[in-house]
């Protein structure tokens, strides 16, 4: 992934992945057929390690309002570098190319139910309260585009106010 962060979808073939990796092209081709296959293989294996760590921080969340605070934060924090930024270049080649398209949606959607399932977990939310499932979604919908956004800028001080804004907005909803 931190190949596709630095070099971007079109630089990323198989053999520059191969040589970061420190393995020949032809042990990664052994067991990737492809260089979409190889990418979206390490998207999955990197989303699953970020919510993996996630859970494991679980333990040491604070009880109540604060806890709802460290969450979104956390959340926010998983959207962030050179990940994320991976992320959306193969998202980005996945909008024009069909084929690759066609195997991002499916890892995304997957990656989505497991980052919403962590998040209900992690806030404690009860989704059959009306309008939990949705802000829960809304939470993660701003990580993803604060992270986009820092991808550009770093606007720490407008940050830190629509967070915190959120985060008191998410509080009332989970009362």
């Amino acid at each position: 992934m931190e190949c596709l962060s630095d070099v971007g979808f079109s630089g990323a073939t198989v053999g520059v992945v191969a040589k970061r990796a420190g393995v020949s092209r032809g042990a990664a081709q052994h067991h990737f057929r492809t260089r979409e296959d190889l990418l979206t293989a390490a998207l999955l294996h990197m989303s699953e390690n970020r919510l993996a760590e996630l859970r494991r921080r679980a333990a040491d969340l604070p009880d109540g309002a604060a806890r709802t605070g460290a969450v979104v934060e956390m959340l926010i924090d998983a959207y962030t570098g050179p990940e994320f930024s991976a992320a959306l270049q193969l998202w980005a080649a996945a909008a024009n190319d069909p084929r690759l398209r066609s195997q991002v949606i499916p890892l995304e959607e997957h990656v989505g139910r497991e980052a919403h399932r962590a998040a209900v977990d992690l806030l404690g939310a009860d989704e059959t309260a009306p309008g939990v499932r949705e802000a829960v979604q809304a939470t993660l919908d701003l990580a993803r585009g604060l992270g986009l956004a820092s991808l550009l800028t770093d606007d720490e001080p407008r940050r830190r106010r629509v967070v915190g804004q959120w985060t008191r907005m998410l509080e009332e909803t989970l009362r």
